[in-house]
């Protein structure tokens, strides 16, 4: 009743499969567990023993494809009604959390469900505060925050949806690098009146970039998000950087802000991979990026 899709790059998905081979197994149900490497060349060894559980299968891409694009393809070989997505480095909180699932299926009739995500208390060592930061304040919210705006402020990366939803409205393949897949596909499901039920049923998020890292990725990101504003033109009404965006561009003030970031770039990169990293000096670095990027277009 249940496919298990698992996106993995440059991870050991190994332990997160035996947990969830384990709470399915017990739970007596029809499930199988698909976990797709997106042509990364580290922990193969250890990925390829998911071949070994009954119902769990490991494969590679031969070349890149993106994380909407590989989710999308183990969807289409899956063969259940149900989806679960969960990024190959997080971890159920609870040893109940197929169960939990189970139990909203049967009691709802929603076809969309976000358990949550956690991040660890122990704070990281300082070239990894950013990201731990950011996850805990922007990420890790309560069931309550959640529900005030549904769609925006839900993950694909523990996500309970149903098949015939998600054949409907896939990621985005256009988008082939990190970030902002969600938002889009967020988005195209409230633009259709579908919005996304949350519940108490978290994941640990383990996997912490670096503050560098963090920063670059966040900058890959924001070139998908110049694609999605500039070209799929969905409303981004719950997007902090266009609704600023879209007031600069009305103040004709974009290149005059492009320019202040140029100028104070390595400034508030200094700021954001110290041991006090700044989120609104963050929300002005991806504001000042993306700015720049748009003055090139």
């Amino acid at each position: 009743m249940i496919s298990i899709l698992i996106p993995v790059y440059n991870y050991n998905a190994l332990p997160l499969v035996l947990e969830l081979h384990k709470q399915c197994s017990e739970c007596n149900l029809e499930y199988e567990i698909i976990c797709q490497d997106d042509a990364s060349n580290v922990f193969l060894a250890e990925n390829n023993e998911i071949n070994s559980l009954d119902n769990c299968c490991f494969s590679s891409n031969e070349t890149n494809l993106g994380r909407g694009k590989n989710i999308n393809k183990m969807s289409r070989k899956s063969k259940y009604s149900w989806q679960l997505i969960l990024d190959c480095d997080t971890f159920p909180q609870s040893t109940d959390f197929i169960k939990n699932y189970l139990l909203e299926v049967q009691k709802s009739s929603n076809p969309i469900i976000f358990g949550g995500i956690l991040y660890e208390q122990n704070k990281p060592k300082k070239d990894h505060l950013l990201r731990w930061i950011y996850g805990h304040k922007r990420e890790s919210l309560s069931v309550e925050k959640r529900k005030k705006k549904p769609n925006s402020r839900a993950l694909s990366s523990n996500l309970l949806l149903k098949k015939k939803l998600f054949s409907q409205y896939p990621f985005d393949e256009n988008i082939t690098q990190y970030g902002y897949e969600d938002l889009c596909f967020m988005t195209t499901l409230e633009a259709n009146n579908i919005k996304v039920t949350h519940i108490e049923n978290p994941v640990f998020h383990l996997n912490l970039e670096t503050s560098n890292l963090f920063l670059n990725k966040t900058k890959t990101a924001l070139e998908n998000l110049v694609y999605i504003v500039n070209f799929k033109k969905i409303d981004l009404k719950d997007s902090k950087i266009i609704t600023v965006y879209s007031l600069l561009k009305k103040l004709k003030l974009i290149h005059f802000t492009a320019y202040f970031f140029n100028l104070f770039e390595d400034k508030i990169t200094a700021q954001l991979i110290s041991d006090k990293p700044s989120l609104l000096l963050f929300d002005l670095y991806k504001l000042g990026h993306f700015c720049r990027l748009q003055t090139k277009h």
